[in-house]
């Protein structure tokens, strides 16, 4: 599949997923969404097919006070992902305005944490970062604006979190990316993907980031 033809399938996979998710009622258990695969295996010295689904891979980048954040930092959360530079003349203004709303809502709940990529880490310094952060208002990292190797972040999003980010020169601020914010459970599963420039399915994933977190307490 050429890269314009992916970039088109994601971009409608997101579509369809967004519109499933909306039609959810708060009470329903959230889907695991993503590519899957059959897997065979034996127990009990039967053959029985199992379900292996995606999970995020392994990552490794630096945050806004200089810290090291990857897989570990969120072992035994729920977080939501994004990716947003902080030059973004068009949708990431209203993203993290959104995102902040989420943040506030879940600040101080040791169980919930948000990680969002600077897809332009050329300009993202950490310093940069924590101008960013400060001015937002997020004075810990419970909220994570992290930078690192342009090509390890383009990868992650297109092959873990199934959204696009690539240089555009013909793009607004020369990147092409997504408004997607992206729920994760403990397990590195996706559980939901949402509109980040809209209030009404942001609400959605707080409903849903709450029933992800009690359901873990009933377990």
């Amino acid at each position: 599949m050429s890269k314009k033809l992916n970039n088109l399938f994601l971009l409608t996979f997101f579509a369809l997923l967004s519109t499933t998710i909306a039609c959810n009622t708060s009470n329903e258990k959230l889907p695991i969404l993503g590519r899957r695969e059959a897997v065979k295996k034996v127990v009990n010295g039967k053959e029985v097919i199992d379900t292996v689904y995606q999970s995020i891979q392994s990552f490794r980048f630096v945050n806004q006070d200089s810290q090291w954040v990857s897989n570990d930092t969120f072992k035994d959360k729920i977080y939501v992902a994004d990716f947003f530079f902080t030059s973004c003349p068009t949708i990431c203004p209203i993203m993290k305005k959104n995102m902040l709303v989420v943040y506030n809502k879940l600040k101080g709940n040791p169980h919930f944490g948000i990680i969002s990529h600077s897809i332009d880490p050329r300009h993202d310094s950490v310093s940069v970062l924590k101008k960013f952060a400060h001015k937002l208002g997020v004075d810990d990292t419970q909220w994570n604006f992290v930078t690192g190797n342009r090509d390890s972040i383009y990868a992650l999003a297109e092959n873990s979190y199934l959204t696009v980010a690539k240089e555009d020169q013909n793009a607004p601020g020369g990147i092409v990316h997504q408004g997607a914010f992206i729920l994760i459970d403990k397990n590195r599963h996706i559980r939901g993907v949402y509109n980040g420039t809209n209030t009404d399915e942001v609400e959605k994933m707080i409903l849903d980031i709450e029933n992800l977190l009690n359901e873990d307490e009933k377990k």
